[in-house]
């Protein structure tokens, strides 16, 4: 019986390997390794991808997030609306500005933010509303505008693992004030270390995260602000400016594969996907009382499978001083214990999803 890793990233670059070496030998060769027209080019190709006006590379996809809240003017004691169930670099970007993180419980059936609980969360204090699209479905962003115009309040979306989504028919990239982007190796559309971006049809917002991820600088040696480092680089730029020409093919392999799952798999809860969401399945996550069971099982029969994610951010030690308590979020938790996410990815055999499909079925039968 086949090993089944969770993802192939090597699979990736083997399929892509002679477009990918002769962009990183054209770089190589430039001798310019730092911003530059390869930066520059996948930029506007992201934007244009993503229907936005602007796209701003940086470091990864927390800098995204830090620098989009700074650009904002988020400050000390503001508060940021973001989802109890979440990876946990949404809560790190509220805390490194020194705003303070408010959870709002996820729709149990989408697993992203509730627009129904927001308000109810909203205080004088609060300055801007963090909606992530999780798994690669996007969040039910038209509430959630709505909702942020009514208060004044700035939307950032956290598109880490949605490159290429649609909500109502349209890209995700500009919905939102900005919108902030992981190239992390594992995300759909990844480089080949860390990398990140924003997105926005804001220029006043693109102008300073750019400014801000270079050290407060519009102009060498001249610093309006206290920035810090944080670039694309072109070496990177160039992977990703490859591997964007095949996205759309590979998303519509992980739809194919995600189509699948749904329809054989039983047992197990499936994703709930709205008429109005097109997701491009970052990744397929299943719910199961008996969670780690099923994974060690399947683990035992040579096929990986994570858990995204096993605790949920206020009940992380690094949370640990916004005083919350088991309890407080019990969907989150709820998640946190029973979500297991299943391989998927373009190059994913037939053959191994099969066996993916026939093992998860017959040990669910016999949990």
């Amino acid at each position: 019986m086949a090993h089944i890793p969770f993802l192939d990233l090597r699979a990736s670059y083997v399929a892509l390997q002679a477009d990918i070496d002769a962009a990183v030998e054209r770089v190589l060769a430039s001798g310019w390794y730092i911003q530059g027209p390869e930066l520059a080019q996948f930029e506007q190709a992201f934007a244009a991808y993503c229907g936005a006006d602007h796209c701003v590379g940086v470091a990864s996809g927390l800098d995204a997030l830090i620098l989009s809240l700074r650009a904002l003017d988020l400050k000390q004691g503001d508060e940021v609306i973001v989802p109890s169930h979440t990876f946990i670099a949404t809560w790190l970007a509220v805390s490194a500005v020194g705003a303070v993180p408010i959870p709002v419980e996820p729709n149990p059936n989408s697993y992203n933010l509730d627009p129904d609980l927001i308000e109810a969360a909203v205080t004088p204090n609060t300055r801007a509303i963090i909606a992530v699209h999780l798994y690669g479905q996007p969040a039910d962003l038209d509430p959630i505008l709505t909702i942020a115009k009514k208060h004044n309040l700035a939307v950032v979306e956290d598109a880490a693992q949605a490159h290429g989504a649609e909500y109502k028919s349209r890209r995700i990239g500009a919905h939102g004030d900005i919108v902030c982007w992981s190239f992390y190796p594992g995300k759909n559309l990844g480089a080949m270390g860390d990398g990140g971006a924003i997105t926005s049809n804001r220029a006043d917002l693109a102008e300073r995260v750019r400014s801000l991820g270079n050290y407060g600088s519009k102009k060498k040696y001249v610093n309006d602000e206290q920035g810090t480092n944080s670039r694309l680089d072109p070496l990177q730029a160039a992977v990703l400016a490859v591997k964007l020409k095949h996205l759309d093919a590979w998303t519509e392999r992980r739809r194919e594969i995600a189509g699948r799952y749904t329809h054989e798999l039983r047992g197990v809860v499936t994703p709930h996907v709205p008429n109005w969401a097109n997701p491009v399945w970052h990744l397929y996550v299943i719910r199961h009382p008996k969670r780690d069971d099923l994974m060690q099982q399947l683990a035992d029969e040579g096929i990986q499978t994570l858990v995204h994610y096993p605790i949920a951010p206020h009940c992380q030690e690094a949370y640990r001083d916004l005083s919350y308590a088991k309890g407080d979020f019990p969907i989150a938790e709820t998640l946190a214990n029973d979500m297991l996410s299943l391989p998927i990815g373009p190059q994913m055999s037939d053959d191994h999803q099969t066996q993916v499909i026939e093992t998860v079925n017959r040990l669910v039968d016999a949990l």
